[in-house]
């Protein structure tokens, strides 16, 4: 008996070992990334490289900083960053693959600007965030369409976040502004997330929502204009920078803190629209139901079937065309090619 066990479990192991990578040929490239949410980002654009011979390992580093004399694991973009910096295999076996934040928009104004924007072995979204790609404009029908099973177009939503970006942009540029110039303290991003939240949505007149934005929008802007009346040049020659950099005032939206889009844009967008949707749907099947029984089954089946918006969002990946994404594409691309 003890004979037949050892040579089942030998053949399970033999077998079990069919399937995995033969480490001696393959080379290991672990990347560092920010958080539990990053890292299947990172794992859908990092698979696009892998060969026989070369593999991604996405992962979160481990480091731990001293508070009040104890040990606290430490999680973010610049644990991922200064980890790298601190091993001898950085650029080897060790890349990082961080949010931009406001780290694109402000090239080298800051050390961690600087570090983001020219090290060749970071890389980073050229949005604010993964959440940015997330809530692309080009994906909003097709997440109502998953959450409600209903495919009829009631918003826009390109056009209707061009205007939208278009709008804030303004006072995007002071925000950005802001953290160049060491005045975050007096114009701080909590405080830009306020105010570019969209007002009480209505799905049967999206445009009275973006008038009342664009009046706070503008009150706001000559406020800060009025409080640093030195500014104004400074504010000019970023508007220029960002036009070189590709960052268009239609695209706004992909340049703000992403939990915040998702929340108090995105989020105030899809709910309403599904909603009706949904009714519609509903209506549909109690028109159709010949009796009880076949609307209760029906029903069943279709609330069944809906998925909550927040969730399709987390998992949506159809952002792969947009120009950004294509752009950390080929970064890893080149990247790839020096590996030999």
């Amino acid at each position: 008996m003890e004979r037949l066990v050892e040579n089942i479990t030998s053949n399970y192991v033999q077998a079990a070992n069919r399937f995995l990578p033969d480490s001696r040929n393959v080379r290991r490239v672990v990347a560092y990334v920010e958080s539990y949410d990053d890292i299947a980002f990172w794992r859908l654009l990092l698979e696009e490289f892998e060969s026989d011979t070369l593999h991604f390992h996405v992962m979160l580093p481990t480091s731990y900083v001293e508070t009040d004399g104890a040990s606290e694991l430490q999680r973010g973009k610049k644990s991922a960053i200064y980890n790298c910096l601190g091993r001898m295999s950085f650029g080897n076996n060790l890349i990082a693959c961080v949010d931009s934040d406001y780290d694109y928009l402000l090239q080298n104004s800051t050390k961690t600007s600087s570090l983001v924007n020219n090290s060749p072995y970071i890389f980073q979204t050229y949005t604010y965030s993964i959440e940015n790609y997330l809530c692309y404009s080009g994906c909003l029908h097709h997440i109502c369409v998953q959450s409600t099973l209903n495919d009829r177009r009631i918003i826009d939503f390109v056009s209707f976040l061009e205007s939208y970006s278009k709008i804030i942009y303004p006072l995007f540029l002071w925000s950005v502004w802001a953290y160049k110039y060491n005045k975050y303290r007096d114009f701080s991003l909590h405080t830009f997330n306020y105010i570019v939240k969209l007002p009480s949505f209505k799905v049967s007149n999206p445009e009275s929502c973006l008038k009342r934005l664009g009046e706070r929008i503008d009150a706001n802007v000559k406020l800060l204009q009025s409080r640093f009346s030195d500014a104004a040049e400074q504010v000019e020659a970023l508007e220029k920078e960002f036009e070189s950099l590709g960052v268009l005032p239609q695209e706004t939206y992909l340049y703000i803190q992403g939990h915040s889009l998702i929340d108090n844009v995105i989020c105030k967008i899809l709910d309403p629209v599904c909603t009706i949707l949904r009714h519609e749907r509903e209506q549909e099947i109690s028109s159709q139901a010949i009796h009880s029984e076949q609307y209760d089954n029906e029903m069943r089946s279709y609330i069944h079937s809906q998925a909550d918006v927040k969730d399709l969002i987390r998992k949506n990946t159809h952002y792969r065309v947009m120009p950004q994404y294509i752009r950390m594409r080929e970064r890893l691309r080149r990247f790839v090619e020096t590996l030999g």
